[in-house]
């Protein structure tokens, strides 16, 4: 029998000594945080289950500060899926499957998400702005009160095109991938059983897409229940808190009113369901996989 050698987990050691310092190490002070409460010069004092108690009770102010925030982020993240997801598929099934309008269109989808996040909020607070931007003129050319700074509809409507435009890409690639890599034999016996486009895509495109689909909801869900630097650019939680989300209030609630053990216990509740949203897609994804094993 030959002896197990484990030296190779000398190589791995350095990756975990960086985890440890960038993540593990400032997680364990969030928490020393989160049960404390501080009176500035750096005097804090113990707290326990306090902040946690207070957040997760609604009838009081961090209880029902953080309920309306999470609930923006919900609806937030809903309307983006509900969005992003059809649009994405769609545009995968009308891109070219090959030839240099494959090449273009690759190149065009991926443009936007190359642009860095606070660069995209500065281009639709230029962009949106009803005085010279070129979308707010063009949508109070219709005859539409649109003013994102003022209104909360129109900076909820800015928010979310704004992310349609960066993020449909991500999804669409996703799709066209899964697309691409359907055998032509499924196809071929629906030209033989003389399916139409809709029998064929619900049939064999979407359960095939299955798969990518999850992957595709998993990051978009993910990235905008946490979005931060987009919304914040372009209306900065405003106007009013209609567009102040989790990680803005959060933000604020920490540097702005420097309330660490309140902003450490939410950051804890944030992360954990999070990681709970992550243990969902990841448990789909096993039964899916499960799913397609072929039964002895």
């Amino acid at each position: 029998m030959k002896p197990r050698d484990d030296r190779a987990w000398l190589l791995v050691l350095p990756v975990f000594a960086v985890v440890l310092f960038s993540a593990v190490l400032p997680l364990m002070t969030v928490v020393n945080y989160s049960v404390q409460d501080s009176f500035g010069n750096n005097q804090f004092f113990w707290n326990g289950m306090g902040w946690f108690r207070e957040l997760l009770d609604p009838t009081s102010e961090l209880g029902g500060r953080f309920l309306a925030a999470l609930g923006r982020n919900l609806v937030f993240s809903a309307v983006i899926l509900a969005i992003e997801v059809p649009l994405g598929i769609l545009v995968a099934l009308c891109m070219p499957r090959g030839g240099w309008q494959l090449a273009v269109t690759m190149v065009v989808m991926a443009l936007p998400l190359l642009v860095p996040w606070n660069v995209v909020g500065t281009i639709w607070q230029v962009f949106a702005r009803a005085d010279i931007g070129l979308f707010g003129a063009a949508v109070n050319g219709l005859g539409i009160d649109y003013n994102y700074a003022g209104n909360a509809t129109a900076a909820w409507f800015t928010v979310i095109v704004m992310d349609v435009w960066h993020w449909t890409s991500l999804v669409a690639l996703l799709c066209y991938a899964g697309l691409r890599a359907i055998p032509d034999a499924y196809y071929q016996a629906a030209r033989i059983d003389g399916a139409g486009r809709w029998a064929v895509f619900r049939n064999i495109e979407l359960p095939k897409l299955k798969r990518v689909l999850v992957i595709g909801v998993l990051l978009r869900f993910i990235d905008s229940f946490m979005i931060y630097t987009e919304p914040f650019v372009v209306t900065g939680g405003g106007p009013g808190n209609s567009t102040t989300f989790l990680s803005i209030d959060l933000v604020k609630l920490a540097l702005g009113q420097f309330d660490l053990g309140k902003a450490a216990a939410m950051s804890l509740v944030y992360n954990l369901m999070t990681l709970l949203v992550c243990w969902v897609f990841f448990t789909a994804m096993t039964q899916l996989d499960a799913a397609r094993e072929p039964t002895p």
